[in-house]
């Protein structure tokens, strides 16, 4: 017996004794179905059909007979109808695996979706599957949806590709669908990244967390400790207003209760009719209009005037401040006698 076979029985004999809970169960192998598994069959056919776009024929056409070979181990029929625009999938009575036709179902929405051949067949195999995220109604407004969308794919696809290397899924943007096609794990990962990035958080958080967490899960240090204040956190700097608290109200003061109802307000003809303007003629009423047009052309001037000249008037001076000055200039201006009278003698004592 080989060491491959021995371990593979090692691994089916764990699975099939396992009854409690399991510390990782993304480390347990899942045994292969096999025809010896179900020799009976399936008791009834069943079939599954996804229409797709008119760009999508040339290409299914080149890749249909493909599709029919990667079928054909697991007994599946593949029928391609361009008239009606329409990929049909459906059992036989020689197919043994009953999910087997679930996963044909998915090729043909992958296909449908401009997902190519390569990455949507691998979805026959036990560890990879598929997952296709709406995102259309997830925001309303068309203009933010297609600016988080291209968030998402980022400058030259940078930020796509380095989410297919993180979570090692092929992940394609196609109108108002995500579909990404990986291991189950990785799935997760991308739905995650994909909803927040739609809530307006920016994909690089989710990027740089990931980045972090594969790094820590290389020191043996730090693998079994809580990892949250290495990661980064998203602060958002637009908070919603309904989540603000709202602002006590005014009270309004309830009013006396009257019952009759209010009086009836009153029209125009009745105002004018109330100042007398309604029995004036045109001649009348044209030359009020003058005299009140010159009333007001008069009264804007006179407020020109007075901003103009208020630019001429001099500033007041503190009372105060005037008085120390003019006491200054005294001081300045009064004659010492006594000093006049000594130079004196002094010039008579010279001669």
């Amino acid at each position: 017996m080989s060491d491959s076979e021995s371990d593979e029985e090692q691994t089916t004999q764990n699975f099939e004794h396992v009854s409690g809970p399991v510390e990782d169960a993304w480390k347990m192998k899942i045994p292969e179905f096999k025809p010896e598994d179900n020799k009976a069959g399936l008791i009834e056919e069943s079939s599954f059909s996804t229409l797709f776009p008119k760009y999508r024929e040339k290409y299914l056409k080149e890749c249909w007979l493909l599709v029919q070979k990667a079928l054909e181990p697991h007994f599946l029929k593949a029928e391609l109808d361009l008239i009606k625009g329409s990929m049909l999938v459906k059992t036989t009575r020689k197919t043994w695996d009953p999910y087997i036709i679930i996963k044909a179902r998915d090729i043909i929405k992958l296909l449908s979706r401009s997902v190519p051949y390569e990455q949507a067949i691998r979805v026959l195999d036990d560890e990879t599957s598929c997952d296709i995220i709406k995102i259309k109604n997830l925001v309303r407004n068309r203009d933010k949806f297609i600016k988080r969308r291209n968030r998402l794919i980022g400058p030259g696809g940078c930020t796509l590709k380095s989410i297919e290397l993180l979570t090692n899924c092929y992940v394609l943007v196609q109108g108002t669908t995500v579909s990404a096609v990986g291991p189950y794990k990785g799935l997760q990962h991308v739905r995650s990244i994909v909803e927040d990035t739609m809530k307006n958080i920016h994909p690089i958080y989710n990027i740089k967390a990931m980045m972090i967490k594969r790094e820590l899960m290389k020191d043996e240090k730090l693998k079994n400790e809580n990892w949250e204040r290495f990661l980064p956190k998203f602060e958002n700097k637009n908070p919603n207003k309904k989540a603000q608290k709202p602002k006590a109200k005014k009270k309004k003061e309830k009013k006396e209760y009257t019952p009759f109802p209010p009086p009836p307000q009153e029209s125009k003809i009745d105002k004018l009719m109330a100042s007398g303007e309604y029995f004036l003629t045109e001649m009348e009423k044209k030359a009020k209009l003058n005299k009140e047009r010159r009333e007001k052309q008069t009264a804007t001037k006179e407020k020109q005037k007075e901003k103009r000249a208020k630019d001429y008037v001099p500033p007041k001076e503190d009372e105060t401040s005037s008085k120390l000055k003019k006491a200054k200039i005294d001081q300045s201006n009064a004659i010492d006698v006594k000093s006049l009278k000594a130079k004196i003698k002094k010039a008579n004592k010279k001669k």
